[in-house]
């Protein structure tokens, strides 16, 4: 970047940095397709050279940006050099950790398919962004899908929606304000960009498609037109100064070992430059050994595709090759010593990182993520969902995270969460051994509902489990003339008035205040079978094991299942969903009888 981009109030030094451009969506919204629209767009316009692909990220200037936006972008009212998008699509790049309180990006493009609307990734995006504050636009994806469009590739927004037919217009205009609306809800003032007067305050809103090109031109105008009025300031960068940047990612390059992909946003990075760099244990001091870039026109991360520079200046993606690390963590800090002592640079990296400590507990799950913005931002919605973390780290899932995972209290806590990482070989066969159970998803609300599920089911069997040893609440009526024994066992005819009536339980006559125990119902039989339980309205012929039918116990008699205080307070506090209606009327009944005589029974 030039001098000439400085303001007369700066000193020499200072120069505009690109603005660093996101772009996030829901799943199939087109991300990636915008992405590379953008880019293709931008080859098509430029000069032979005028694109530079970085690490992992693409640079585009102003006056790429002028020749496809057209009438849209006059490059005399901009003194920004342009945009740099990074080119991982999603919220892994986004919540990548940049500076304190900040994110990676400046500005980002929220993809929504106008005939999809929100969806649970968009809602989860809206939240990231609105975390530290970021501004963004909404690219209103996939207008060629609105039925009967006539496409015009590469036009304005309103050139392409005036050449439409009223009924497409309403079409597109009625799936537009649905989505304005959905910004609404998330409490996002929001319209079409070309009504918006103040984008402090409201979100613009531009119709496109990554498909036919169509509203790019008026993409590229509200992202450059955003920068220049309200991020001209923080642009501003001290050009010679000591760098600082963000690992992107963790790479093996060959003839090089592990390297760094990072973004730098402020001042220069030089070979040989002593660095500073978050790592998994502490941060790792090193010395650069090379600074790699593609190769124009190169595919980034091609082996034996990149060519050394002297030095990177903010904003770029840089491939930064240094002994040492292995052990350095997506999402980091990276900074430049330069003529501060190393102890200081030190000290801020570690303060940084500091800044994104996630709060554990003794139990809860194991979390492991790609990026520190990623664990970050999953850990805030467990935390939401109010699921204990026990431990949370970035990296894959190795062994010593199983066994951690594996010395739970609670089941529903031996497992592990694993976001955008893999899980080891060794860690998959650990896990198999010890029943731990490891989740991996690379969308953060996808994995949470996975283990939500796993919980349920856990919970659901343990309730089941609990009921199989619950005595159920049952009353039931001996049938006149159906004696078949008297005694030794009693053997008598019944029918189930209310509840589930099982064998090997209690029964007692409640003719008092209290329920007087007559004896153990040991077997049901129904037609010569012997069968578990009668539900109510059946009947069938059952033992009774300590009564004689005419002393005891008489035809005619209503019998009640003898349910212990113990029993009786799981189903009312604990049980009650579990248990079938009739069973909770006969309950009910049951705890009325018993707390006319103690109020406090069972409670």
């Amino acid at each position: 970047m030039a001098d000439s981009h400085a303001t007369d109030s700066e000193d020499s030094s200072q120069t505009l940095r690109t603005p660093i451009v996101a772009v996030l969506g829901h799943v199939d919204h087109g991300k990636t397709s915008l992405l590379d629209e953008i880019r293709g767009s931008a080859v098509t316009e430029g000069e032979s050279g005028a694109i530079t692909q970085h690490i992992g990220s693409t640079a585009v200037p102003l006056s790429v940006i002028s020749e496809i936006a057209g009438d849209l972008v006059d490059p005399d009212d901009f003194d920004l050099p342009g945009l740099l998008f990074i080119d991982t699509p999603g919220h892994h790049s986004f919540s990548t950790l940049r500076s304190r309180g900040g994110a990676l990006a400046d500005i980002a493009i929220l993809v929504v398919d106008v005939t999809d609307g929100f969806q649970p990734q968009t809602l989860e995006a809206v939240d990231i962004l609105a975390r530290p504050q970021t501004p963004f636009v909404v690219a209103a994806n996939k207008i060629d899908t609105v039925p009967g469009w006539n496409p015009n590739p590469g036009a304005p927004t309103q050139v392409t929606i005036d050449a439409q037919t009223d009924r497409v217009e309403q079409r597109l205009n009625e799936q537009l304000y649905e989505l304005i609306g959905d910004l609404s809800d998330e409490d996002f003032s929001a319209d079409m960009y070309w009504r918006v007067q103040d984008f402090g305050n409201n979100v613009g809103v531009v119709p496109v498609s990554a498909e036919t090109g169509e509203g790019i031109p008026d993409l590229l105008t509200v992202l450059m037109g955003l920068s220049q009025r309200y991020m001209k300031d923080e642009m501003a960068v001290d050009a010679e100064g000591p760098g600082a940047g963000t690992v992107l990612e963790v790479t093996d390059t060959q003839g090089f070992g592990a390297t760094i992909d990072a973004i730098v946003y402020d001042g220069t990075i030089r070979e040989d430059d002593e660095i500073v760099v978050g790592g998994v244990e502490k941060p790792i001091v090193t010395d650069v050994r090379a600074l790699l870039c593609p190769r124009p026109l190169e595919e980034i991360r091609t082996e034996g595709e990149f060519e050394s520079v002297p030095s990177v200046a903010a904003a770029d993606g840089i491939k930064i090759a240094a002994p040492d690390l292995d052990d350095a963590m997506a999402g980091a800090p990276i900074r430049v010593v330069r003529d501060r002592d190393v102890t200081e640079v030190i000290a801020e990296v570690e303060a940084e990182l500091a800044d994104i400590e996630v709060t554990t507990q003794e139990e809860g799950v194991v979390v492991k993520a790609d990026t520190l913005g990623s664990l970050e931002a999953l850990a805030s919605t467990l935390e939401e969902s109010e699921i204990p973390v026990v431990r949370a780290e970035v990296g894959d899932v190795a062994p010593r995270d199983v066994r951690v995972a594996e010395t739970a209290n609670e089941p529903t806590n031996e497992a592990i969460l694993a976001f955008g990482v893999d899980v080891l070989d060794d860690a998959a066969d650990l896990a198999e051994q010890a029943d731990v159970r490891t989740f991996e998803h690379d969308v953060i609300y996808r994995l949470v509902e996975a283990y939500e599920e796993y919980v349920e089911e856990i919970e659901s069997a343990q309730q089941d489990k609990i009921l199989e040893n619950i005595t159920r609440p049952a009353r039931f009526r001996i049938l006149e003339d159906h004696t078949f024994r008297q005694s030794d066992p009693a053997v008598v005819g019944v029918e189930v008035l209310g509840g589930t009536l099982r064998r090997n339980s209690r029964v007692a006559l409640f003719e008092g205040p209290e329920p007087e125990r007559v004896g153990m119902l040991k077997s049901i039989q129904d037609e010569g079978e012997d069968i578990d339980e009668l539900m109510t309205g059946e009947r069938a012929a059952v033992s009774i094991d300590g009564p004689t039918v005419g002393r005891q116990i008489e035809e005619g008699d209503e019998l009640w299942t003898e349910i212990p205080e113990k029993h009786a307070k799981i189903l009312e506090q604990e049980l009650t969903e579990e248990i079938t209606a009739d069973e909770r009327e006969t309950l009910s009944m049951y705890l009325d009888k018993r707390r006319n005589r103690d109020p406090f029974w069972g409670k």
